[in-house]
């Protein structure tokens, strides 16, 4: 009799660790910012993952464990949508790690989950920005050398990231990143459609004004046009009248 394979039972990891995905709108905003930020940096890399809020396995079943960070990324992966982030099935760890704290979360984030991220997942570089001046030192951040987290000074104000190739700064009121070789400061998609919507409507505002003025030149010229025609008239119908006077002084 011939035997029935059985596949491989689906383990089935949750999805969700019932908590919220941010405590306030700053932070929810933040987290956004920085997870759309980073996509678009990234967006002609097929092998560079950015997400967060996601629950990353770093103990597979039967015991599995995991901690979701705010915003993360992994190189060497693909960029597919995914439920979770199993470091096992992806053979990856993520390579840089942002937690956004706030009052009651901190000192989780710089104890038991910086001890996690060092110890456990090897996060080679690791970002705490804790808004509304909840602590004096609201900026830090770590890079995993020989396996502890050493801390990353700033530099004109900023803290370098080598695996970003990007710094992390304080921007017009926020957390951003900088390029240090455009100079430039990267922005979230939103605030590019923003500007962009704004110079299309100064572009258009030029146009009406330039559209306006151009109207007002024609008929400016327009009426240049009949005054010189008047003017002709006006010249010729005297030098008929002098041809006239001179030919009754003639008779």
């Amino acid at each position: 009799m011939q035997k029935t394979i059985k596949s491989a039972p689906t383990i089935l990891y949750p999805e969700s660790d019932g908590k919220p995905m941010a405590e306030t709108d700053t932070h929810r905003d933040l987290i956004t910012d920085c997870i759309q930020t980073l996509e678009w940096h990234y967006r002609e890399e097929p092998d560079v993952y950015v997400s967060g809020n996601l629950l990353v396995y770093y103990e597979p079943y039967p015991n599995p464990r995991a901690v979701a960070p705010d915003v993360f990324v992994v190189h060497g992966v693909s960029k597919k949508q995914r439920r979770i982030f199993v470091m096992s099935e992806e053979n990856k760890a993520p390579d840089f790690v942002l937690e956004v704290g706030s009052r009651g979360t901190y000192r989780q984030d710089l104890e038991r989950k910086k001890n996690i991220y060092a110890a456990r997942l090897g996060v080679k570089e690791y970002y705490i920005y804790i808004p509304y001046g909840v602590v004096e030192e609201a900026f830090m951040g770590f890079r995993l050398v020989e396996g502890a987290y050493e801390r990353i000074e700033f530099v004109d104000d900023r803290l370098s990231s080598t695996v970003l190739g990007l710094e992390l700064g304080m921007h017009e009121g926020a957390l951003r990143f900088y390029h240090p070789q455009t100079q430039q400061w990267l922005r979230p998609p939103k605030e590019r459609v923003e500007r962009a919507e704004e110079r299309v409507e100064h572009a258009e505002e030029r146009a009406e004004h330039a559209e306006e003025r151009a109207e007002r030149a024609e008929a400016e010229a327009a009426q240049e046009a009949r005054a010189r025609r008047d003017m002709e008239e006006e010249l010729a119908e005297a030098l008929a009248e002098i041809q006239r006077l001179q030919a009754q002084l003639e008779r």
